[in-house]
């Protein structure tokens, strides 16, 4: 078991030396970044300052990002920039579905900003997206990363009848820590939202924390406890990695072996697949992830 009952005051720390990632250069790393480019699309990869970059286009793999590059909250964690973003572009889930293609993807991760100015808060976008992504490769599996919706029914309903594989939605931490972390967000909403979709039934839930934001392990395992009684079936718990000097400082990184000790509380819980580790990350190998469960 994780070592239990601490809480740590919030100070930078220099990075340990388990959380060197070196840069992959490969020619597959410019072919991705091109696909991308010509495409005229954007990559939380990029957008999020995600270390695993290099390592997944490497692999020809990248997550998407729909619905502009500028979210509507301010969520405390987060390097995506914010602000008053463009109208949607009609064409986007046509030009998803031809980089997919392109890459040669068998299974396909989409996400977005957060988009609390649209009426259905891109809900339909996400849904015309994976019915295009499935129309121009039929065998793929489409895994989609999605904001709260801010607890519309209806919104999360046209998601979810497009059919994704994955319905995932990130919890991304602990109750007590919302009000600091996710100032815009609801932990019991964020909740409810996957419940509902587990109710719904097309696809598996998966959802994710991010460790070292002050958390204590007593409330880890809580949060993990209230996402598997809301149906969730896959978890992911990474290390907090502090964007920019705008966001919260990481208060401590938990050692690799407290990672797999998360893990192993993951499955003693009943999740079906879960990863664990200083560089896991919603969609860091997500069809290895998905492959796991046995579906």
């Amino acid at each position: 078991m994780p070592l239990s009952g601490r809480r740590f005051q919030p100070k930078m720390e220099k990075r340990p030396a388990w959380l060197t990632k070196r840069l992959v250069f490969d020619p597959a790393v410019q072919e991705t970044e091109a696909v991308v480019a010509r495409h005229r699309l954007h990559t939380v990869c990029a957008a999020a300052g995600c270390p695993n970059r290099s390592e997944c286009f490497a692999r020809r793999v990248a997550t998407f990002m729909i619905l502009g590059d500028v979210c509507t909250r301010g969520c405390a964690f987060c390097g995506v920039r914010r602000g008053r973003p463009e109208p949607p572009a009609a064409d986007e889930p046509d030009r998803v579905a031809a980089a997919a293609a392109a890459l040669g993807l068998e299974y396909v991760v989409v996400t977005s900003v957060t988009r609390d100015d649209l009426p259905d808060g891109g809900a339909g976008l996400f849904a015309r997206t994976v019915t295009a992504i499935r129309a121009a490769r039929p065998p793929v599996r489409v895994e989609v990363l999605t904001p709260d919706f801010q607890g519309d029914r209806a919104a999360l309903e046209t998601v979810l009848s497009a059919g994704p594989a994955v319905f995932n939605h990130n919890l991304e931490t602990v109750a007590r820590l919302y009000p600091r972390v996710r100032p815009q967000a609801g932990y019991r909403r964020s909740l409810e939202v996957l419940r509902r979709a587990r109710r719904f039934g097309s696809g598996l839930v998966k959802s994710g924390l991010m460790l070292g934001l002050g958390e204590t392990d007593a409330e880890v395992e809580s949060a993990l406890a209230d996402l598997r009684e809301a149906g969730v079936e896959i978890v992911t718990l990474g290390q907090y990695l502090r964007p920019n000097p705008g966001c919260l400082p990481v208060t401590r990184h938990p050692r690799p072996e407290e990672f797999d000790a998360w893990a192993e509380t993951a499955k003693r819980l009943g999740f079906r697949a879960a990863a664990a580790g200083p560089f896991v990350r919603s969609s860091y190998y997500a069809a290895e992830v998905f492959r796991s469960t046995g579906t």
